[in-house]
């Protein structure tokens, strides 16, 4: 049976397709969206899959590749394998006497000046690559898209130790600035150990009243904890706190810092190493921020960091064509990426005429263990003076209100997920999902962005479970308790990184393919509607009967 796409997201489509290589397939799934849901995205998904057999039948017949439609990424795709300068030389004319596209222009001439340096270099030792202006690289353009005005990049910086910040809410750190802390500490142990340093974990915090929670830091991890206290940072506001932390990363004698910023014993360097935020509302924006102000990169949304040697060939970054360079003591930031079915690692280097730090990211909630605080850790406590920029304050927050209560789906011993299997009845999918939430002692209702961001209709006596504060998952809240009840849930990346961890889980879904029987523990094949009374009324009996495939496709009764 053909693959019918409407009834996955977006970034569930993606794993579905991978594998077909039936361009007459493609397509009737192409149709199918067409008359379905007819969301552009996952047209565009499909048509790239069907284009990509369809080229390659093309290279196929003559070994020819035909510019003409293919987007900026294909060529590049195209022209990576070749290394001919005459091949590479015909496709630029071809280019010139077609379409005369300038991002694919400068694409091909990059891939030639790649093969001609290599070849040089096989018979000499590498030159470094001189450094351009935009001006001088691109003198036909009268603005080159590269020529930045806002530079805030050091030349032969000193950068020393990690920087976290800490955010806090209602008075209290929240977990994931601890969590944050103690992975901090495991990555800087390692750190000193491996390259016989002594640098340091050091968290920010930033608000009122804000002492006693630097403090705080110190048993979660950090070495050193600077704060900033001022009635005025009660609320954040993105300004200020960008402000704020930039003047603290900064230290003493700075280019771009305050002319008056003394010494600090424990600040003997000019900016941060690396630098890691939550993934938070407010993390997000600060992170972004702060890594523009200090003129650096920034992974965001990330599920994991370790530091370690990694060898690179880019010349861009090598600054020497045809040779491997090693970089050392780098940021590796890994976090899911946008096809929905693999992670990406991301690198923040520096170029030859280019210093990239601190070595930026910004960390999902949940993605580490949350740490045992040690009161015995000894640690400094330093209170950063700063007076507050008038300018820094036009907005002003004049009323907010707070929540009575809000979602917490951490801790829990079971949590029942629902995802898009509920859309044929969604009312009474999120019932059905209510009902087996009270049949255990400890348990809440989480969703899947699927659910989230489907036009999906509620009555209205269930609608105000359908928010954003359930959705588990990269852009929502990780969780990992003993039992969790995936219903409905395909298992797309996404999701995944939200769960994971959790102890056992319990997959029900009709489809035996979907992801999500890879890695749950049981897979109760089956109706939602069906399955779900059944659930609750055997865990509430207490006589549970239930048939799942396990691991292994063995079929167990429990």
């Amino acid at each position: 049976m053909t693959l019918d796409p409407t009834e996955h997201t977006i970034p569930e489509l993606g794993p579905k397709i991978k594998d077909i290589d039936d361009v007459s397939e493609l397509e009737e799934i192409l149709q199918k969206e067409h008359r379905g849901e007819n969301r552009q995205g996952a047209i565009a998904l499909i048509q790239s899959r069907i284009d990509k057999f369809s080229e390659d039948d093309e290279d196929d017949d003559d070994g020819e590749i035909d510019l003409a439609g293919m987007s900026v990424a294909d060529v590049g795709n195209a022209v990576r394998d070749l290394d001919e300068v005459a091949d590479l030389e015909a496709l630029l004319e071809q280019e010139e006497t077609g379409e005369d596209r300038d991002s694919v222009k400068r694409l091909i001439e990059s891939r030639i000046d790649s093969v001609q340096g290599s070849d040089e270099d096989a018979d000499e030792d590498a030159e470094e690559v001189a450094a351009q202006t935009p001006e001088e690289k691109y003198p036909e353009l009268d603005h080159p898209t590269a020529d930045k005005k806002h530079v805030r990049a050091l030349d032969g910086g000193d950068y020393q130790d990690m920087w976290v910040y800490c955010e806090t809410q209602q008075g209290e750190l929240i977990d994931v600035s601890k969590e944050m802390l103690g992975k901090a500490r495991q990555l800087m142990d390692t750190y000193n150990d491996d390259y016989d340093a002594d640098e340091k974990v050091v968290a920010v915090v930033i608000g009122e009243d804000v002492e006693d929670l630097a403090e705080e830091t110190i048993a979660y991890g950090a070495d050193v904890a600077v704060y900033t206290d001022d009635p005025t940072l009660s609320r954040f506001r993105l300004k200020p706190f960008t402000e704020v932390f930039c003047d603290m990363a900064r230290g003493a004698g700075h280019e771009f810092g305050r002319e008056d910023r003394a010494d600090e014993e424990w600040h003997d360097y000019d900016e941060p190493r690396y630098t890691v935020f939550p993934a938070t509302n407010n993390g997000r924006d600060l992170s972004a921020t702060v890594q523009a102000e200090l003129d650096s990169g920034l992974a965001s949304d990330c599920s994991d960091l370790y530091i370690e040697e990694s060898m690179i060939s880019n010349p861009a970054k090598t600054g020497k064509p045809g040779e491997k360079v090693e970089f050392q003591r780098v940021f590796h930031m890994k976090r899911p990426d946008f096809s929905g079915f693999e992670y990406s690692t991301i690198l923040c280097l520096d170029k030859p005429d280019r210093e990239f730090h601190p070595q930026g990211a910004s960390v999902i909630p949940g993605s580490f263990e949350l740490p045992d605080p040690d009161p015995e850790r000894e640690g400094e406590v330093v209170e950063h003076e700063l007076p507050l920029d008038e300018s820094w304050l036009d907005v002003e927050v004049t009323e907010f209100d707070q929540l009575d209560d809000g979602v917490d789906l951490t801790g829990r011993e079971v949590i029942v997920a629902l995802g898009r299997g509920i859309g044929s009845d969604p009312t009474k999918g999120i019932e059905l999902g209510l009902d087996l939430v009270d049949a255990f002692d400890d348990a809440d209702l989480g969703l899947s962005r699927g659910v989230i961001t489907a036009s999906y209709e509620f009555d209205s006596h269930v609608a105000g479970y359908v928010t954003e504060e359930r959705q588990i998952g990269e852009s929502g809240q990780v969780v990992e308790p003993p039992i969790y009840i995936a219903v409905g849930i395909s298992g797309a990346v996404q999701h995944k990184v939200g769960m994971d961890e959790s102890d056992t889980i319990i997959a029900i879904n009709t489809d035996t393919d979907a992801d999500i029987v890879d890695f749950s523990d049981y897979f109760i094949e089956g109706d939602l509607f069906e399955v779900l009374p059944m659930l609750t009324e055997a865990i509430e009996s207490g006589q549970m009967d239930v048939k799942a495939i396990a691991d292994g496709g063995e079929v167990a009764d429990d």
